[in-house]
């Protein structure tokens, strides 16, 4: 049996040993109750120290040493005269209708960060499977809550996969709100509709503090953010608008008789035409001079890595509207819708210059995060559950 010390280190505020016995399965069981004068009704707030009768109760504690501690606590039920009710004493850290102390289930949940599976942890902790998850997802709300704060100056929306809805035969996605200013995830909805945004996001304030928003190219979040961020500036991502070229070309590409010794040249169209060498540069326009469609596609995409990388607002602009002109002389039907996006995504395009080129890589960093959540976890039925393991991933 363990010294009366060595009880006390693990005992609970104000609780006092009263005897300490060998539990089930090798465990240690420490008889206790509790030392206060008095105690305070939980209805009327009034206190009393009329003992009505007592209750024993067992919790279970962190364990030691690998065995188990389970604390046995005799509570006493006190009579509240204005309420004429009986009430049980408190225990500080035991929530109330718990069977577990709170450093328990913080053992618990130090063990899942741990180890890699839960079925692991079952074993470690010999618990059961229920009261595992119960301990891990509330473990990490409770720590979602202390990283709640107001709206910052950048964020970044975009969406990803996240199940197939068997019934109704149609994939489900969520929406993701990146804080580019402390580098992390800020909210995570199901769906990406305005309604579901503004649902889900309505509760956290300082909408008026956010000056950019950067997105791809997708109108329900730009209606969306149009009309739930008052002040802020939408700015397209670069990544989005550099590829909008790239399926034309790859398509046009593939029309085009393949030979052995154009292989290569084929391949370049996709790269960036700085990093070529002089003598690839000349042998790639020579080949796509025989070409005339595939090469207004190839020089639609180098103006558009042109654009990014001027300097300056005004001189952006400029290029940008000379581009748009330049297309409208063109035949090739890709390129004529390239001008209406272009037309129709203009001011945000060129908010990037203005907006100390902000773009959504770090959003598209938290998506490969979220996949890997997702493979780990085999996937996920409660949206909820899927929520809480990704927040705290990428806080």
């Amino acid at each position: 049996m363990p010294e009366p010390s060595v009880a006390l280190q693990v005992l609970l505020p104000e609780l006092r040993l009263l005897k300490t016995r060998r539990g089930a399965r090798g465990g240690l069981d420490f008889v206790v109750e509790k030392t206060s004068e008095y105690e305070v009704c939980p209805r009327c707030a009034t206190p009393s120290r009329s003992v009505y009768d007592h209750r024993t109760v067992t919790i279970r504690d962190e364990p030691m040493r690998k065995a188990e501690i389970r604390l046995v606590i005799q509570k006493r039920r006190f009579s509240c005269r204005p309420c004429r009710l009986p009430f049980t004493e408190p225990v500080d850290g035991i929530r109330k209708g718990y069977r577990t102390t709170q450093r328990y289930r913080e053992a618990l949940w130090d063990a899942a960060e741990e180890f890699v599976d839960l079925k692991t942890v079952r074993r470690r902790m010999r618990c059961s499977s229920g009261l595992l998850h119960r301990v891990v997802y509330e473990q990490l709300e409770l720590r979602r809550r202390t990283r709640l704060y107001a709206w910052p100056d950048k964020v970044g929306i975009d969406e990803h996969f996240f199940r197939r809805n068997k019934s109704l035969d149609e994939r489900e996605f969520v929406t993701m709100i990146v804080d580019h200013r402390n580098h992390r995830v800020m909210e995570v909805v199901e769906g990406k509709r305005g309604a579901q945004l503004l649902a889900a996001l309505s509760h956290i304030p300082g909408r008026e503090n956010v000056r950019f928003v950067a997105l791809d190219l997708c109108d329900p979040y730009k209606r969306f953010t149009k009309a739930f961020f008052p002040n802020a500036q939408l700015v397209a991502d670069k990544f989005h608008v550099l590829r909008l070229i790239v399926p034309a070309l790859v398509r046009h590409r593939r029309l085009v008789p393949a030979t052995r010794d154009d292989a290569y040249l084929r391949r370049l169209l996709l790269r960036n035409r700085r990093s070529l060498k002089p003598w690839w540069r000349t042998r790639l326009m020579y080949w796509l001079d025989q070409h005339p469609p595939l090469r207004e596609l190839y020089e639609a995409k180098e103006a558009l890595h042109r654009l990014y990388r001027i300097r300056g607002h005004a001189r952006a602009k400029r290029a940008l509207m000379g581009l748009i002109e330049t297309l409208a002389l063109s035949v090739v039907p890709e390129l004529q819708t390239l001008r209406r996006t272009l037309i129709k995504w203009r001011k945000e395009i060129l908010a990037y210059f203005y907006s100390g080129r902000l773009t959504n890589a770090r959003t598209e960093g938290f998506n490969l995060k979220a996949k890997l959540v997702k493979r780990r976890g085999y996937g996920y039925r409660s949206f909820g559950n899927y929520r809480l393991r990704l927040l705290n991933a990428c806080r």
